[in-house]
């Protein structure tokens, strides 16, 4: 078994990279495989709505110039799929938004291509906004009939400065626990 988590911060080793090796640290425990993939320093592009997606239905997008087909790959050879941005006016980054929307369209394209798939949202925040990060992150995986495991708290990391949430007692118990649902999870889907 593999969890791909996808990045979408501008700092490649912040906040957000640090709650998910969290999150991480549990599912190696239970002997699930796992890659970081980070989106910064990397080109992303917004959707085009060019809807070539549903003419080829070729599990690809049909811009070739980015990223997207790579995290698409990575997210089809995945049994998880994690989803980590910070907090940037009370939402995704915009890098995350653009993998969500591009991703999420072409599986549509290709009838449900992460159906069933374990999907978890992974947030850091400063102080406020990150429920609405959260419920972004989540309507993805909803929409696309993935199964998304609970935490002991919602999936969030309060800190501001690179390696503040270490501080964030909790939020570092919330990735934990989440960390061993996904795990449980996963093993009672491909156990």
């Amino acid at each position: 078994m593999k969890v791909t988590a996808f990045n979408g911060s501008a700092r490649k080793d912040g906040n957000t990279s640090i709650l998910i090796n969290y999150v991480f640290r549990e599912l190696e425990k239970a002997g699930i495989e796992t890659e970081l993939f980070n989106l910064a320093g990397k080109t992303i592009r917004g959707c085009k709505a060019c809807y070539k997606c549903f003419e080829n239905k070729d599990k690809q997008c049909s811009v070739k110039n980015d990223v997207v087909n790579e995290c698409i790959g990575k997210m089809l050879e995945s049994d998880g799929i994690i989803l980590g941005s910070p907090t940037y006016f009370a939402d995704v980054t915009t890098e995350l938004k653009a993998l969500i929307d591009r991703a999420g369209l072409v599986s549509m394209a290709n009838g449900g291509m992460y159906k069933r798939k374990v999907g978890a949202a992974v947030v850091a925040m400063r102080r406020g906004g990150g429920i609405h990060v959260f419920d972004s992150i989540n309507h993805f995986f909803f929409i696309n009939q993935m199964i998304v495991p609970g935490s002991s708290y919602w999936n969030l990391g309060i800190g501001r400065e690179k390696g503040e949430v270490e501080k964030d007692e909790e939020g570092i118990r919330t990735m934990k626990v989440l960390g061993e649902n996904m795990a449980w999870l996963l093993q009672k889907i491909h156990g």
